[in-house]
């Protein structure tokens, strides 16, 4: 937390996060304003926009722009996730902002309004080393397949210092609620759900995990209950899932990536 107060590290997280995104169109950050950035000041380019808890909250509106937020801000994480192992940790609707963009006309198409998101107060960020980035990846992968045992297993390989008294007994309970997870009746839960309550049971069993892999899912979670709202339809952890069985992941995140970027 003490490191979130030295805001010429946040201006060096902002400047990182310009460079990942630099080919994206739809999304964007606040620039650091040289030579104003110091330890204890930081002035940024002043960025117009609405916050996203307006659309969250609107009970009515545009559904297309609402649905293409959720859209945006997903494949927003997962570049930050997957692509470049670095991930804003602190991704609530209160530090994003959106405006309208007019997207160029094509011969037969008039002008058409989408969204732009900004993304701001960066002091809160996330990797992974690579023996967590791929121990998390396996963890959703088993979430996708429901398979419990081996999301229990993933999920006390997360921690270097791992002190769960009695591990069989976290792997049994997760094994048995992702079983209920795979009936009919189960099937009616959401899978975003279903990572809260492994977490709940994280919690009971006191199963430690290493401080920036459950930043990065309490981030997806936080992600997710936002984006639920914009589109009921969409399903980040779907999404998620979808992706990564398949056995070119990566060139399928890449053509995501090269669509998210055409005009």
């Amino acid at each position: 937390m003490l490191s979130q107060v030295d805001l010429a590290r946040e201006a060096a997280h902002l400047n990182r996060f310009i460079y990942n995104f630099r080919r994206w169109r739809d999304v964007s950050f606040p620039k650091p304003v040289y030579p104003l950035v110091h330890p204890a000041v930081l002035v940024e380019t002043f960025e117009h926009g609405e916050s996203v808890s307006h659309f969250v909250d609107e009970l009515h509106g545009n559904e297309r722009t609402k649905s293409a937020l959720a859209h945006i801000g997903t494949h927003a994480l997962l570049k930050m996730l997957l692509v470049d192992n670095f991930v804003h940790a602190d991704m609530h609707p209160g530090n994003i902002l959106v405006r309208a963009t007019r997207s160029k006309p094509s011969r037969k198409k008039l002008f058409k309004t989408k969204p732009h998101v900004i993304f701001l107060d960066v002091g809160m960020t996330a990797e992974l080393s690579k023996n967590d980035r791929v121990n998390l990846l396996e963890f959703f992968k088993a979430v996708a397949r429901r398979d419990g045992r081996t999301a229990a297993e993933c999920t006390l390989r997360l921690s270097k210092k791992q002190n769960c008294p009695k591990p069989e007994a976290f792997i049994q309970v997760v094994k048995e609620s992702f079983d209920f997870w795979g009936t009919p009746e189960g099937d009616l839960i959401h899978p975003a759900e279903c990572m809260q309550n492994l977490l709940e049971q994280v919690r009971r069993h006191k199963v430690n995990i290493d401080g920036n892999v459950c930043t990065v899912m309490v981030t997806l979670l936080v992600l997710e209950g936002w984006q639920r709202k914009l589109d009921p339809d969409y399903d980040v952890m779907h999404t998620l899932q979808t992706l990564l069985l398949k056995a070119d992941w990566a060139k399928s995140l890449s053509y995501t990536i090269e669509g998210l970027m055409a005009p």
